[in-house]
């Protein structure tokens, strides 16, 4: 096109010729430049059908080997899970092989199977368990059986023996003569009941029923006589003649010459001695625990009274160093000396005074002492024990330790950071005038025969005093506090909420501390319970905005809610063994 352009510019009529031949030539020209786009545009849809196609392959494989993957990895935690499978067979303990090859028939060891194949092995073993415990069963039904045909003889013998007692009295009753005209030989006990004759009647049934319970039920009671058995008969001795009026009357005038009259306060002393008049024999009884600890047990009759006393006495199998808030190395250490006149004493001794005949004469009765002899002797070796281990346990709250058995680990967590730091007795004056134990006093669950202690529990700043009722029937009955915590004010359960619910957890949920039985460690536990709702009660206090500086007790403790209700009560339930708190 530029070399026509430039012909054309020169204006020479030869080169018309020449302008068509190029014209010609670009005319060819542009249908080469037509056919080569074309071809091109062809060529260009060609490589992109083929590159959409390869594309399509390679995402087709690619979704294929995804899914390949997928499939290897749910397979992979299949196997994971089977692997890590534990079956209900491996808790249960079955024989040693050699004595399931030994003992179980052929038809259910196969052991030309299952000694190659572990798993036929373990169905077969599992097998022979089954039909074990079926015989075992029909066994345990056969002996409850024999058991219950055996308590009905039991009964029949029973009645028979309950009406042969009688019987019995009467018959020794009568060969008492017998035996003093044939003179039978006497050992230690013929002599104990030579000596119990001259007992009096409450005194004799309590010697007679101890000593038969002791050869019957407990080998472990020991039933003697103490005293002076000349002066015992000499009660009963008539008075000797008097000398004749004369003589008495002068020895009167000879001694009036010699000493004064006496007081007013002498003659009511020798009255009061005279009413207080023991009996010269006393019956004692030694009660021995399992822990060589021993119950004496000494019991007088005061003949003017017509009623029973008793004196206690402690002695323990290993010297234990008495701590200040214990107050029981004997049962009654505030006894006087004549011994203290208990109820159960009386019915040891077959006495029961109505109440509704007063001035009626009281004799005393076998039977009554029988009835109450097991239960009363079963209630003391028990009220024993009980304040031995209380006694334990002082002396460790007294030096700032909460002793916590491996048992009771699992009631609280691992951290517990409040801290007992007082321990101590508190008369009962004290206690009562403390304000917050006036519902414990009002619902009658003090009393002066209680024990009373004050326990102080310490975290940072915040002071938790615990006034502790300790009923005498520890650990039947749990002992009762009143708290009252001394942080930013004083709070007690009658202006928060909080505080009563903490009064709670160890007053009404006490059965979940009980611990191993008979639960001695209540009281421990309790006190540890405390420590650990008084860190709940603290961590889960909101951050005074006004106070600059970090929180005076960060939350240490993993809770679900920090309060619930419209009391905003705190979650002071430890659950084991996630580990958290919640609310009841």
């Amino acid at each position: 096109m530029a070399e026509i352009q430039e012909l054309k510019s020169r204006g020479i009529k030869d080169n018309a010729s020449e302008i068509d031949e190029r014209r010609m030539q670009s005319c060819v020209h542009f249908m080469t430049l037509k056919k080569l786009n074309r071809l091109a545009h062809i060529r260009l849809k060609k490589g992109r059908d083929q590159t959409h196609e390869a594309k399509q392959k390679v995402d087709a494989y690619h979704l294929q080997l995804q899914n390949l993957l997928y499939e290897v990895m749910h397979l992979q935690k299949e196997i994971t899970k089977c692997l890590e499978f534990k079956s209900k067979h491996e808790e249960i303990e079955l024989v040693s092989l050699e004595e399931f090859y030994s003992e179980a028939p052929t038809e259910i060891s196969r052991p030309d199977i299952t000694l190659t194949e572990p798993h036929q092995q373990t169905l077969a073993r599992l097998d022979w368990e089954l039909e074990q415990r079926k015989r075992l069963a029909e066994r345990y039904k056969e002996c409850l059986t024999i058991k219950e045909k055996i308590l009905k003889e039991i009964e029949v013998k029973k009645e028979y023996l309950s009406s042969l007692q009688p019987r019995l009295n009467s018959i020794m009753q009568a060969s008492l003569p017998v035996q003093e005209y044939l003179f039978m030989p006497f050992d230690q006990a013929h002599k104990q009941y030579e000596t119990a004759r001259h007992l009096p009647p409450p005194l004799y049934v309590l010697f007679v029923q101890a000593s038969a319970y002791g050869q019957a039920c407990d080998k472990k009671l020991v039933v003697a006589i103490e005293g002076s058995v000349e002066e015992a008969k000499a009660l009963y001795k008539p008075p000797e003649d008097s000398q004749d009026d004369e003589s008495d009357s002068d020895v009167e005038e000879e001694q009036t010459t010699k000493r004064r009259r006496p007081t007013l306060g002498v003659q009511l002393d020798d009255k009061r001695k005279e009413m207080l008049k023991r009996h010269p024999l006393s019956v004692t009884i030694d009660l021995k625990c399992k822990d060589e600890n021993v119950l004496h047990l000494t019991f007088y009759y005061l003949m003017n009274l017509n009623v029973m006393t008793v004196k206690t006495k402690v002695t323990t199998a290993v010297e234990m160093t008495t701590a200040v808030s214990a107050g029981i190395l004997t049962l009654s250490d505030y006894v006087s000396e004549l011994g203290h006149p208990y109820v159960w004493v009386q019915k040891l001794g077959g006495l029961h005074f109505p109440k509704d005949q007063p001035q009626h004469t009281v004799t005393a009765d076998n039977s009554l002492s029988a009835s109450h002899m097991e239960l009363t002797v079963k209630l003391l070796r028990t009220r024993l024990q009980s304040r031995l281990a209380l006694h334990k346990q002082f002396a460790s709250l007294e030096h700032g330790v909460v002793p916590v058995s491996s048992e009771c680990q699992h009631l609280f967590p691992t951290k517990i950071v409040s801290r007992l730091v007082k321990w101590t007795a508190i008369p009962f004056e004290d206690y009562a005038e403390l304000p917050y134990t006036k519902d414990v006093l009002e619902a009658g669950l003090a009393e002066d025969t209680h024990l009373y202690y004050m326990a102080l529990i310490e975290r940072g700043t915040a002071k938790l005093q615990a006034a502790v009722v300790l009923n005498p029937g520890y650990s039947a009955l749990p002992p009762i506090f009143s708290l009252c915590l001394n942080w930013k004010g004083e709070r007690t359960g009658n202006n928060d909420d909080n505080i009563r619910a903490m009064e709670s957890e160890v007053n009404v949920c006490y059965k979940e501390l009980w611990g191993p039985k008979p639960g001695y460690q209540l009281l421990t536990n309790q006190l540890q319970r405390l420590c650990m709702v008084l860190d709940v009660y603290l961590e889960t206090e909101p951050h005074d905005t006004s106070v600059e500086g970090p929180k005076e007790f960060p939350q240490e403790k993993m809770c679900l809610r920090l309060v619930r209700g419209p009391m905003r009560l705190k979650p002071f339930k430890f659950n084991y063994p996630q580990g958290f708190f919640s609310h009841r």
